[in-house]
């Protein structure tokens, strides 16, 4: 499997520490890091940032550090069909929030460190 270079938000590599390969430098709440298993940690840095509060769109892209917007839409999708994340449309805004089955899938990666 191919290393790659991505941005991750420093409390997901902190919580992740398995998906990094080699940190390199931080920048403002992120760490630009070689990392493997590039997909599911895509799929953690969504989940990860809904745990807490649901999120309009905006908020969660630029909360994920996955910079490209294609890439983000197909991560984003897979999650909303996979029932991991939901979507509502609140007003002029779409609001996506965590489902149970997202917390169960967050939580198997989360459990190692607990």
């Amino acid at each position: 499997m191919k290393a790659r270079l991505t941005y991750v938000p420093l409390e997901v590599a902190d919580q992740f520490e398995d998906f990094i390969i080699e940190r390199e430098e931080q920048i403002l709440d992120a760490v630009k890091a070689r990392t493997k298993d590039f997909s599911t940690l895509s799929l953690l840095k969504l989940l990860y940032q809904l745990k807490g509060n649901p999120m309009t769109f905006s908020h969660l892209y630029s909360k994920s550090k996955i910079r490209m917007k294609k890439s983000f839409l197909n991560y984003l999708h897979l999650c909303v069909n996979y029932n991991f994340i939901e979507k509502e449309a609140v007003g002029p805004n779409v609001i996506y929030t965590i489902t149970d089955k997202g917390r169960i899938m967050l939580n198997l990666f989360m459990q190692k460190s607990n």
